[in-house]
């Protein structure tokens, strides 16, 4: 038989898992919004080269990112007000990133850290049921 703790968790910062949970939502939060401001300015990287060619034959690439970049500023937005919910949104578009890298060549690499990113943001929703108000 187990037994459910009813108390309160414990949000002070002597503990490991909300160490943990708030780690997360910081860099859940901050993340999506640094890397969408950067769809717009392009100096941390040239992000339309990490875009499918066949999503880039739909939608060009310079009007696909700045789409993608409103997405993600809108999914750390999330993540700060709404944690249980934004990070599932952040794990579900980590996924649609890790789709389109598959399909272009010599980013398998890339792939493989936003999988680790996605498990993250896994993590963020599941602590969130604990921690998040």
């Amino acid at each position: 038989m187990t037994t459910t703790n009813l108390s309160s968790p414990d949000h002070s910062l002597s503990n490991p898992t909300y160490q943990a949970y708030q780690i997360l939502y910081i860099g859940f939060t901050v993340a999506p919004i640094l890397f969408g401001l950067d769809k717009f300015l392009n100096l941390m990287a040239d992000w339309s080269q990490y875009l499918a060619p066949f999503i880039d034959n739909i939608v060009p690439a310079n009007t696909f990112m700045p789409i993608v970049g409103v997405i993600e500023i809108i999914a750390g937005l999330l993540v700060f007000f709404k944690p249980r919910i934004g990070a599932y949104v952040v794990a579900a578009w980590l996924l649609g990133i890790i789709l389109n890298l598959l399909l272009v060549p010599g980013f398998f690499d890339v792939a493989l850290r936003d999988f680790g990113l996605f498990l993250g943001a896994l993590a963020l929703a599941r602590l969130s049921e604990t921690f998040a108000d």
